[in-house]
């Protein structure tokens, strides 16, 4: 059961799982371009399904893709099993299966998340032609899922964290475990134009608990959700700025114990209105950053 090989800097969008016909051609090209760009993963953002991981396997040859995150309670085992069964041999070696609990205000009859977590990867074990421990992360944040992820799972892939959290999860997960944690970035030299577009952005996930919870016991306080987000929170869990910043963010990131990080570029909101593949910014961090450390 080897674990997937992620390499050191991955991409995290939501727009690579669109599904509009008329962006398809233009979203595989953005892949293949991806790959050629050094970048070892390719993650397909939101909820996204099996249907839309394989479009980026297709489109490629050697970059890992990854869904962050597959929802177990919109997508169920079976379901999932019969997907992956599916894939030709060769995409199911690239093929990371990324599974989260979700929110409860997104989902129908939430409760007990930890268990039913459980009890989903009990179900996938017990296929034969199902995703096993070492083709699938959990989007882990609190100290049991984590745990989860170390011993049923190839290692976590936590979202909206911060340097901080990856150093406590690299304590629980222990060595062996891989940890990809996702981080938002905005390239604007212009520091409080970045905020604006960074608050915008984090408003969406503010109403989360699951994600203030974490915040939480990370030390920010419930002030620091207040007009969709202070300061403070802004700078912790985007990295602002230039090509640089971003860099220096991606480096606490890995000295903090991540072995991967899955860089999400976020855009101004006319632009992320539009749905617009960040092209020009995917180029330039695959410049700055240490894809192949």
């Amino acid at each position: 059961m080897t674990k997937p090989r992620l390499g050191r800097i991955g991409v995290w969008s939501n727009e690579l799982r669109s599904d509009d016909p008329a962006r398809l051609e233009e979203i595989r090209a953005a892949a293949a371009e991806l790959e050629e760009l050094g970048y070892g993963t390719l993650w397909a953002g939101g909820s996204p399904d099996v249907s839309q991981a394989r479009r980026l396997l297709e489109a490629t040859r050697r970059v890992s893709v990854g869904t962050s995150i597959i929802s177990v309670w919109q997508h169920p085992a079976a379901e999932i099993t019969a997907a992956y069964a599916k894939l030709a041999p060769a995409a199911r070696e690239r093929f990371v299966v990324g599974l989260g609990v979700s929110h409860p205000h997104m989902v129908e009859g939430y409760a007990r998340p930890y268990s039913a977590m459980k009890a989903y990867l009990e179900e996938l074990d017990a296929a034969p032609d199902g995703p096993h421990a070492g083709r699938r992360m959990l989007a882990a944040l609190g100290p049991r899922m984590l745990g989860l992820a170390r011993d049923r799972a190839s290692g976590a892939v936590p979202y909206l964290v911060t340097a901080k959290h990856t150093a406590r999860a690299r304590e629980t997960l222990g060595e062996g475990p891989l940890l990809a944690p996702e981080l938002k970035v905005v390239l604007d030299d212009d520091l409080a134009s970045a905020r604006r577009s960074a608050r915008d952005y984090l408003a969406f996930y503010l109403p989360m608990p699951n994600y203030t919870n974490n915040l939480l016991r990370l030390g920010f306080t419930e002030r620091d959700f207040e007009g969709d987000g202070s300061d403070r929170l802004l700078d912790a869990v985007f990295a602002l700025g230039d090509a640089s910043a971003v860099r220096a963010r991606v480096d606490a990131f890995l000295a903090a114990g991540a072995d991967h990080v899955a860089v999400q570029v976020v855009l101004d909101p006319a632009r992320r209105k539009a749905g617009e593949l960040p092209l020009a910014e995917w180029r330039e961090l695959a410049v700055a950053l240490p894809l192949a450390g």
